[in-house]
């Protein structure tokens, strides 16, 4: 008879997506997580069928971590299906995401973890990094025509929350996912936006998603 495996729950499961994502940039975003001065956390990496990316130096990184890191991969079908597939891996009580090419300052997960308190689900500002000040803007999802600063929309990676909100709560795929995600969000749980930049947004990395929209969409330039 096979002995039932335990698998030990976490505090916290942080969840990158990857896709064609330069190994440096996913490097960096993975060492920000493992140097967090709260440690009870699992990295999952979903792979969303990355065919560009260094992939043998990515898994030979998550091999010399396998202890805090899980890697899985599935064929091309974005991140929010990506995100949403992370979920029923998890194992935390708390879930966070992070982009591929962004990073955590060290106490990023600690204060996240101390500022939810009785709520459900938080969401931050942002240290963003940009290569001038128009890149503090983005297109409005209210009005297409309009621009509005980062401080005031939701960005996947600041999320935090109770696994329940995001079982109860799926990511939709389409243009500004995360806002809609914290707007269902809202009608259901106890959400907060708050002022914490511990999140670092690196806005302008090449081949981004965000980089990509600034050339097909100029009003978000």
């Amino acid at each position: 008879m096979l002995e039932k495996s335990i698998v030990n729950p976490v505090k916290i499961s942080v969840l990158m997506t990857v896709f064609n994502t330069n190994f440096s940039y996913t490097k960096r975003a993975i060492d920000s997580v493992l140097k967090q001065d709260f440690q009870d956390f699992e990295l999952i990496i979903i792979d969303d069928g990355s065919k560009d990316n260094d992939r043998a130096s990515l898994l030979s990184y998550v091999e010399k971590h396998e202890e805090k890191i899980s890697y899985i991969r599935h064929s091309n079908c974005g991140q929010s299906e990506s995100i949403n597939r992370g979920v029923l891996y998890s194992l935390g009580e708390y879930i966070t995401i992070l982009d591929s090419d962004d990073e955590y300052k060290p106490n990023h997960l600690s204060l996240c973890l101390s500022e939810i308190n009785q709520l459900d689900l938080i969401c931050s500002t942002s240290e963003t990094i940009v290569d001038s000040d128009n890149d503090y803007y983005v297109t409005d999802k209210n009005d297409l025509s309009k621009l509005i600063h980062l401080d005031d929309v939701i960005l996947f990676g600041t999320l935090f929350g109770l696994k329940k909100v995001f079982t109860s709560i799926d990511f939709k795929t389409g243009f500004s996912a995360d806002s809609d995600f914290y707007d269902r969000a809202n009608k259901l749980f106890n959400v907060k936006k708050l002022d914490l930049r511990t999140y670092i947004y690196h806005r302008n990395i090449p081949n981004s998603i965000c980089a990509k929209m600034k050339i097909d969409n100029p009003v978000s330039a």
